[in-house]
């Protein structure tokens, strides 16, 4: 059997590799060439401490305390030299992707389908043969390059990868390279090339209740982390909370009403900021938020959305006298 590993480099970059069973993780690096930090091989250094993420494994005994100790085994803290894995896992690398002889893999591919799901949204598809080797973390994002030009825009995956496609929400920016391209040139067949995958923000083992908070075409990487929940399954409850200024921003709600018919403890809201709208929740994502949601701070929260909207979700959370177990998020502004 094989398992694979992903490991995030402090770069933002991510590389997988596999590893057989009995293979300590950095020789499966190393034999994939992939150099990641090592001095002994012995479990005496500690040079080659990394943080497991997610994923079982064995750590063994042949280390010693100077270069691990108890508590930071408990804590998830490893020895790639030493540690086996016993599942796919996921290992956060504290170095450099280009320290450690490796980068960003390159994948071309050609359009398969761009529609536009409102005047604010476009829904881009993308196909190839080289994506049937791409791997990422649902949540991740890719930096695509704009057909014509060597400028590259990045953009968080909306689905898995199947079949070799893999597609994107993409904020439709008035006057934007990419968007005058998607909704002026693009057709299917168009070749595309991109780079990744990269970025902190993905879904962690689901260890308690999830609290997810989507702005605009942050809804993205949210579709890719529900798609895979929606795979293996959670035992705790999700409740996702999507929120958009105007009506017209409103999109792949059939798509939120799947996932909620699929996992059984998924539920979601949305509201829309303008006062004009016509949707019955209005306001932002911060007015509804429950405190059954909080959990009393025993939850991790995802928010993908503006600078303001993190912003206010982490004043918010500061005013309820909270700390949640985990906060993760990703900062994103429109790119012309």
């Amino acid at each position: 059997m094989i398992h694979n590993i992903a490991l995030n480099f402090e770069d933002g970059v991510t590389r997988f590799i596999d590893a057989n069973i009995g293979e300590t993780v950095a020789d499966a690096a190393y034999r994939q060439g992939i150099n990641v930090p090592l001095d002994c091989r012995d479990g005496a250094c500690g040079a080659c401490k990394c943080f497991a993420e997610s994923g079982r494994y064995d750590l063994g005994e042949e280390y010693i305390e100077d270069a691990l100790s108890e508590a930071e085994a408990e804590q998830g803290y490893v020895l790639t030299c030493q540690m086996r894995a016993e599942s796919d896992c996921v290992i956060r690398v504290p170095a450099a992707s280009d320290i450690c002889k490796t980068q960003q893999a390159n994948y071309q591919a050609a359009i398969s389908n761009v529609r536009q799901l409102s005047e604010s949204t476009i829904a881009l598809s993308i196909k190839g043969e080289s994506l049937n080797q791409l791997a990422f973390l649902p949540g991740q994002y890719v930096n695509l390059q704009v057909p014509g030009s060597d400028q590259t825009r990045a953009y968080s995956f909306s689905s898995l990868q199947k079949d070799g496609e893999v597609s994107f929400l993409i904020r439709n920016v008035p006057g934007g390279l990419m968007s005058s391209f998607l909704t002026n040139l693009a057709k299917a067949g168009d070749s595309v090339n991109l780079a990744g995958p990269l970025g902190a923000f993905y879904l962690r083992e689901i260890k308690r209740p999830l609290l997810l908070l989507a702005g605009g075409t942050g809804l993205a990487p949210f579709t890719a982390m529900l798609e895979k929940i929606a795979e293996q399954g959670s035992e705790h409850p999700l409740h996702l909370i999507y929120g958009v200024t105007h009506d017209h921003d409103l999109v792949e709600m059939d798509k939120l009403e799947a996932f909620a018919a699929r996992i059984p403890n998924f539920t979601y809201s949305a509201c829309v900021a303008s006062p004009d709208s016509a949707y019955p929740q209005k306001g932002y994502v911060t007015q509804h938020i429950e405190p059954r949601h909080l959990n009393d701070g025993e939850v991790d929260i995802y928010l993908c959305g503006p600078p303001p909207m993190v912003e206010a979700v982490s004043g918010f959370i500061r005013e309820q006298g909270l700390e949640p177990a985990n906060f993760y998020y990703e900062k994103f502004a429109a790119s012309a």
